[in-house]
């Protein structure tokens, strides 16, 4: 008895962490420990040259105004590379789902947005996609997004054949990796990074939508968030809303434990959740770093998602930058981080390792502090432009400008993917 009230007590403790850790509060709070630390000269990896922020926010602006000159700046999201070449891809969907309510086409959107994001990490520099419909060719982010919208609107991700728009979790779960490849055009000629992380990360994506029938319904799609955070079984009630965190947490809660590389403390899945010695924490959180960058591009690109139907979204500003390559190559790329062994840069490291953590947390902080500073450059309030326009003007743009001119667009430190956490 007394071994089971430990266990009982054990298990506790791990979810009191967890749930600590999957707060943006305590990402913001503890990659501030690690700027901190660097910024006093402690860290073994970098140092942080804060002369050079404003030509940073220089760089950030001058994408911005490249990309959107007249600064009406949309949100950074999954939509935007759902745009590429000019196509008017959310509208092709709209067609494709005919005329039918609201709620019916947040479902859909969402369901592709969900499956889209879990396909788009790094995808390295010899991977093309060539788009049969427009004839153009995409790579990277925007190849991945093309892709996905194909299988998606193809019917790949759904079990009911009279249903093709959605993804649901028989679907997903019997995904073969070959047939992934098929669509994703990969081949020996065309290498894909991580194409069986992806795979294996959609396979468990069905079997979490299977198992938590309460959150995602029946037959079990990433949608049901939407009717679970919405009420909108009976339609969209008026003047419905949502807080931008609250869709972060429920998936934190409800997919916590797909992804491949996710830590643990006591058996219960963090995700997207770090060691590093130096940060310091509340009881079983202490020493973790938590940055849930997927999970946040999930969050960001659901945002349009919910607006277009009339949902409003609140919240916004409690989401973090996505500490990944580009975001944090930006950082290294202008000289605000600089590499205490240039040695580091012809390494490959893990995700877990301690320089990659500590990049990540730098760039969450970092960025931060920038965005008052590139609005500032633009004359921009926080309300004209906030994070999420920083992200997509902006700091995910110029990162990718100045990796272009650096190395032919790879990034500056080279870190193992297995498709699931970049």
């Amino acid at each position: 008895m007394s071994g089971q009230n430990e266990f009982v007590h054990e298990v506790s403790q791990a979810e009191v962490a967890a749930t600590i850790l999957r707060s943006t509060t305590t990402v913001r709070e503890r990659c501030g420990q690690l700027l901190d630390r660097a910024r006093v000269g402690h860290s073994a990896w970098f140092t942080v040259d804060d002369g050079r922020m404003r030509a940073a926010a220089a760089e950030v602006a001058a994408a911005t105004r490249r990309r959107y000159p007249g600064l009406q700046v949309p949100l950074h999201s999954r939509w935007r590379h759902f745009e590429a070449g000019g196509v008017d891809r959310r509208g092709q969907l709209e067609a494709l789902l005919g005329d039918v309510p609201p709620a019916t086409r947040a479902r859909a959107m969402i369901d592709l947005t969900v499956v889209s994001v879990l396909l788009d990490a790094g995808a390295g520099s010899d991977w093309k996609y060539v788009d049969a419909a427009s004839g153009q060719t995409y790579t990277r982010s925007e190849g991945l997004a093309v892709a996905s919208f194909h299988a998606f609107t193809g019917g790949m991700f759904s079990s009911d054949r009279l249903r093709p728009l959605q993804a649901d979790a028989e679907g997903l779960r019997s995904l073969v990796t070959d047939r992934l490849a098929q669509v994703l055009q990969v081949g020996e000629a065309n290498p894909l990074v991580g194409l069986q992380g992806r795979a294996v990360l959609l396979r468990r994506l069905g079997e979490a939508l299977q198992e938590q029938p309460e959150v995602f319904g029946d037959p079990g799609r990433p949608a049901g968030i939407f009717d679970l955070l919405i009420g909108a079984e009976g339609g969209i009630p008026p003047s419905a809303d949502v807080d931008a965190h609250d869709i972060l947490s429920q998936l934190l809660v409800s997919l916590s434990g797909i992804w491949p590389l996710g830590t643990r403390i006591g058996g219960v899945p963090l995700g997207d959740v770090w060691r590093h010695g130096a940060v310091r924490g509340d009881a079983e959180s202490d020493g973790w770093v938590p940055f849930h960058k997927l999970t946040q591009w999930i969050t960001y690109s659901l945002l349009e998602p919910f607006t277009w139907v009339g949902v409003q979204v609140r919240g916004l500003e409690r989401l973090t930058a996505l500490p990944e390559y580009r975001n944090g190559g930006l950082l290294i790329d202008s000289g605000v981080l600089q590499l205490r062994e240039p040695e580091a840069a012809r390494t490959v490291w893990h995700p877990g390792d301690e320089i990659i953590v500590e990049w990540r947390a730098l760039t969450v902080a970092l960025i931060d502090e920038l965005a008052g500073l590139v609005r500032s450059e633009l004359s921009l309030s926080p309300d004209q432009l906030p994070l999420a326009g920083v992200l997509e003007g902006g700091t995910w743009a110029a990162g990718r400008e100045l990796a272009g001119r650096a190395r032919n667009g790879l990034p500056p430190l080279q870190v193992h993917s297995d498709g699931t956490v970049f």
